[in-house]
C-alpha cells in the first residue's frame, strides 16, 4: 500500500494575508481542489490517504484519515514531519511568499508529487517567467509593451494567486503610480499591458515521456469600477478537441514545457486568446489549479493515478 499525504495550505492550517472575503474565496478554492484530489485517490485500491486538516476545517470523508498539526507547529514543520511518515506528499499551495517552494524544500524529492524546485521558483516570479518564455519564442504580454492598441494596464503581485491585489488601469500613468505606491511597501509587483481577448487556461499532464494537453478551460474574470480584478470560476474542458484553436494550444503546451523542463505532474497555464496574435501566456502554475476539480470526471480517467504514475516513471528514469 502506498501512503499518500495531501496537504492543502489553507485548510491544512495555513494563513494568508488579505481581507476576509479574499481569504474565504481562496479557502473555498483550496477545499475544492483538496476534495477533487482526495476523490481521485479514494478510487485507487492501493492507497492509504492522509489529509491535512486544520482547526475548524472540514474533515475529509472516510476512509481518508485527517492529519492535524501539533499545537503551535509551523506549516513547513508539519509538512516535513508528515511527509517523512508517508511515501508520497501532494502539496496544494500558492506560490505567494515562496510557500510552494518552501514546502518543496522540506520534502524529499522522491516523495514529492509535482514540479521540481527550479520550475517552482521560476513560476513564482511572474515577470521572470514571462522573460524565460519570451526567450523561447512564446508570446507573452511583454510583446505588447509598445503596441499602440494597448488601452489598459495591469498591476499585480509578482508572486500572487487568484487575482488577489490585481488592479486594471485605463491609463498607463495611473498604472505606474499604483506600481510605485505599492512598491514603497516592499511588495514585488509586475506591471504589464492588459491583453484583450478570451481568458482561457490549459491543464497539462507533464511526464518524462512528454506533455499532454488534458483540457482547455474557460476562465471567468470580473473587473469592478475601481479596477480590482476578481476570479469568478472556471469552466472545465470548455473548448472541444475539435476546436480549430486546439492544435495551436497543444503546440503551445509543449513549447512551455520545453522552456521550463522541470514542470512535472499536473500543471496549469493561464492565457488570453488574442484576436490577431492567438494565445498569449499570462502565467504558469506549477501545481494543481481550480481546473482540476471535475476534470477526471469530464475526461473519464483518474488524474491522481496519472500523476502518481508520472512520478514513478520519472524516478525510474533517473535511477
Amino acid at each position: 500500500m502506498t501512503r499518500v499525504f495531501v496537504y492543502e495550505y489553507l485548510s491544512g492550517g495555513g494563513l494568508m494575508d488579505g481581507d476576509g472575503a479574499e481569504s474565504e474565496e481562496l479557502l473555498s478554492m483550496g477545499l475544492s481542489m483538496r476534495s477533487a484530489v482526495l476523490d481521485d485517490l479514494m478510487r485507487l485500491n492501493d492507497c492509504i490517504i492522509g489529509a491535512a486538516t486544520g482547526v475548524g476545517m472540514p474533515a475529509p470523508l472516510a476512509p481518508v484519515l485527517p492529519v492535524t498539526p501539533r499545537a503551535g507547529e509551523a506549516p513547513f514543520d508539519f509538512v516535513a514531519r508528515e511527509s517523512a511518515a508517508h511515501d508520497l506528499t501532494w502539496v496544494i499551495a500558492p506560490e505567494t511568499d515562496g510557500l510552494l517552494a518552501g514546502f518543496h524544500r522540506v520534502v524529499e524529492p522522491d516523495r514529492w508529487l509535482g514540479c521540481d524546485g527550479d520550475s517552482i521558483r521560476l513560476a513564482t516570479a511572474k515577470r521572470a517567467t514571462l522573460l524565460r518564455l519570451a526567450a523561447h519564442g512564446v508570446t507573452t504580454p511583454l510583446a505588447f509593451i509598445d503596441a499602440p492598441e494597448v488601452s489598459r494596464w495591469v498591476v499585480k503581485p509578482d508572486d500572487g494567486a487568484g487575482g488577489v491585489a490585481t488592479r486594471v488601469h485605463t491609463r498607463e500613468g495611473s498604472a505606474r503610480h499604483d506600481w510605485s505606491q505599492r512598491s514603497v511597501d516592499g511588495a514585488a509587483l509586475s506591471l504589464e499591458p492588459w491583453v484583450e481577448g478570451e481568458p482561457l487556461s490549459l491543464s497539462l499532464l507533464c511526464t518524462s515521456a512528454g506533455t499532454e494537453l488534458l483540457s482547455v478551460n474557460r476562465q471567468h474574470i470580473a473587473i469592478d469600477g475601481a479596477g480590482q480584478l476578481a476570479f469568478r470560476g472556471v469552466e472545465v474542458n470548455a473548448i472541444a478537441a475539435t476546436d480549430p484553436r486546439t492544435p495551436r494550444l497543444r503546440a503551445l503546451a509543449a513549447q512551455v514545457r520545453q522552456s521550463i523542463p522541470g514542470l512535472q505532474g499536473f500543471v496549469g497555464i493561464d492565457l488570453v486568446w488574442h484576436a490577431h496574435c492567438g494565445p498569449v501566456v499570462i502565467e504558469v502554475n506549477p501545481r494543481v489549479t481550480c481546473a482540476y476539480a471535475g476534470l477526471s470526471s469530464a475526461l473519464g480517467r483518474n488524474l491522481a493515478a496519472d500523476v502518481m504514475q508520472a512520478h514513478f516513471q520519472t524516478l525510474h528514469a533517473h535511477a
